[in-house]
């Protein structure tokens, strides 16, 4: 064995014993071209250790975004700005650069069904994870299903411990659907524990002028308010279904033009008020 095929053959077995399989794999092309002189020994290292690097990458991003419950993967490029003049485009890139997840703010969508609210929620989550943060996405009643099965078994502070462990809670669909019998006080359980401590994207079709009658609770609606819109940016959408864009003519013309109830003034709070929570009559039962 020359010298040559004895080093390359040490090389093999670091690059096992570091579980290197990508940058194994294309180790003797790599070295076929630096004989070439194609590339200096320099280059070739940086274009190994590259290989290696983006396969670990795909992989890394692959299973957060399994874990975040991202299966459907969505893309600010693949949003039609055009379709929805209303919407802010740049203050919506301007949330991809991921400031909001630092400060542990509230992002709200707000806009009728169809106007691609779950889709930007959806794409912050995915920029999320390629910078390495933990993200978790659910509907509003996928939540409170899973917060109500684990307060039947005993473990509903280890549920809301778990979900406000993570830096972006995604929770998609407010409005949507009923949510049942203290579903409200459930919800409003996990949302006091990732008060400044996580960042929230929440989506709705609804304005919070309709929050008492969503949770069913005047009371609980204003407790939730209160610390959902502390910190908040809050991002109407208004404007027709983009889902059916391509078969608008087949929408009956009442529908077609729909007013949108959500961007209301009194449904618009400010994005800052001053540091801290007013006083509020507010006493909302915390469940053990």
């Amino acid at each position: 064995m020359t010298v040559a095929n004895s080093t390359t053959e040490r090389i093999r077995r670091h690059l096992v014993s570091l579980k290197m399989p990508r940058a194994l794999e294309t180790l003797q092309t790599t070295l076929a071209r630096i004989d070439q002189g194609e590339v200096t020994a320099l280059e070739a290292l940086e274009e190994l250790l590259g290989e290696e690097f983006s396969t670990r990458e795909s992989r890394r991003i692959k299973v957060a975004l399994q874990t975040a419950r991202l299966t459907a993967v969505k893309t600010l490029s693949g949003y039609d700005f055009s379709f929805q003049p209303s919407l802010d485009r740049q203050r919506v890139l301007a949330l991809a650069e991921l400031g909001f997840i630092e400060r542990k703010q509230c992002v709200h969508f707000l806009g009728p069904p169809g106007t691609g609210k779950s889709h930007l929620a959806i794409a912050l989550g995915v920029e999320a994870v390629r910078a390495g943060r933990s993200v978790y996405f659910a509907t509003l009643a996928e939540l409170v299903e899973s917060l109500r099965k684990a307060e039947r078994e005993g473990r509903l502070r280890e549920r809301v411990r778990f979900l406000t462990r993570f830096s972006l809670l995604i929770v998609d669909e407010i409005g949507y659907l009923p949510i049942g019998s203290g579903g409200g006080n459930l919800f409003f359980q996990l949302v006091n524990g990732c008060y400044e401590r996580c960042a929230m994207i929440l989506t709705s079709n609804r304005g919070f002028g309709d929050w008492a009658e969503i949770f069913g609770d005047t009371v609980v609606a204003t407790a939730l308010l209160d610390r959902l819109l502390h910190h908040a940016i809050v991002i109407p959408i208004e404007g027709n279904s983009y889902r059916l864009r391509e078969h608008a003519a087949l929408i009956p013309e009442p529908l077609r033009h729909r007013p949108n109830p959500i961007t209301k003034p009194d449904d618009a709070p400010a994005e800052k008020r001053r540091p801290g929570r007013p006083k509020k009559e507010v006493h909302v039962p915390q469940q053990d």
